[in-house]
């Protein structure tokens, strides 16, 4: 009759591993290219993405096309004149005390002619988990031409898909008015500042002249402590702006202001000034290192040829 001791393990144990183990493949990855894309693409699975209303500055759409339809989309954009993360990463063209207006424009035209943002990416639900989404970014950022690609997540605090691509992350940093909101959340309501749907449940509970004195504060901070809405030509148009959102819009714009903490990454591109194809196959990032210059064996592969290996 068999014991528990029949099921010990023993003291030593021999561990054999497989070197030439197979590992996981999705063989339709061998069909996805990625190429430039259309406003249509964004349109056709923006809702699967949590910031759906807005674009970038200077927006341009890259798709993931699977046997001629779009099964993901990344959107690029302008980078930001100003940014406390990227100044970590590049101090040499942090502000300084001094700076003159000379100074200030010439900054700006650096980092527009060298630098482009990651803004928006979604991947087909139904493709998610197989690696398409880090591969996608760097090869989008390759092709985009820019020397420095810019991106800045929440996400990438819960998943490493940017650190797959081959982005550096500085320590994520609290937002300048983070103290400030938590006052302002804490002194005018119950629930917690980081739930949304509770605030605007506690709003809408008010009586309605309590109700309409606590939008206006609420839209008096925004306005007070936005930089988007007090700095450049927003400025001139910030106020009415404001004063036309909801109580919904105010509350997500405070808590965007004062409590996100998105982290902010960086890739050097290595094939900046380099003639790329138009399209890649998805496969093209496993030719190299994410960090390496594009490696290309028999120039490129048109769809149902064989992927090239690096060299």
């Amino acid at each position: 009759m068999l014991t528990s001791a029949d099921f010990e393990f023993p003291t030593h144990t021999t561990s054999v591993e497989r070197v030439d183990a197979p590992s996981a493949r999705f063989s339709l990855m061998d069909d996805m290219f990625v190429e430039r894309g259309t406003k249509a693409d964004w349109e056709l699975l923006h809702h699967l993405h949590y910031k759906a209303e807005k674009l970038p500055m200077g927006a341009r759409f890259w798709r993931l096309d699977l046997h001629g339809e779009s099964i993901g989309v990344l959107v690029t954009g302008c980078p930001k004149g100003l940014l406390k993360e990227r100044h970590i990463a590049f101090p040499a063209i942090k502000p300084t005390g001094g700076d003159t207006k000379l100074t200030n424009t010439n900054r700006y035209k650096w980092i527009n002619a060298n630098m482009r943002v990651v803004s928006r990416f979604v991947v087909d639900t139904m493709f998610r988990g197989i690696g398409a989404g880090y591969r996608m970014m760097n090869l989008v950022s390759r092709l985009e031409g820019a020397p420095i690609m810019e991106i800045q997540s929440s996400m990438s605090k819960f998943n490493i898909f940017g650190q797959k691509a081959g982005f550096r992350f500085v320590t994520p940093q609290n937002a300048n008015k983070f103290e400030a909101g938590l006052r302002f959340f804490r002194s005018n309501f119950e629930a917690s500042p980081q739930d949304f749907e509770a605030i605007v449940a506690e709003i809408d509970a008010m009586p309605e002249s309590q109700r309409q004195a606590t939008i206006v504060r609420c839209k008096d901070f925004y306005l007070r402590n936005s930089a988007l809405e007090n700095t450049g030509k927003t400025r001139e148009r910030g106020a009415s702006r404001v004063d036309a959102m909801t109580a919904r819009d105010t509350i997500k714009a405070i808590q965007q202001m004062s409590l996100a903490s998105p982290m902010y990454g960086v890739w050097r591109n290595p094939d900046a000034g380099r003639e790329m194809p138009a399209r890649l196959p998805l496969r093209a990032f496993d030719w190299q290192a994410p960090t390496a210059p594009m490696v290309f064996q028999g120039g490129f592969v048109e769809p149902g040829a064989s992927v090239p290996r690096i060299v």
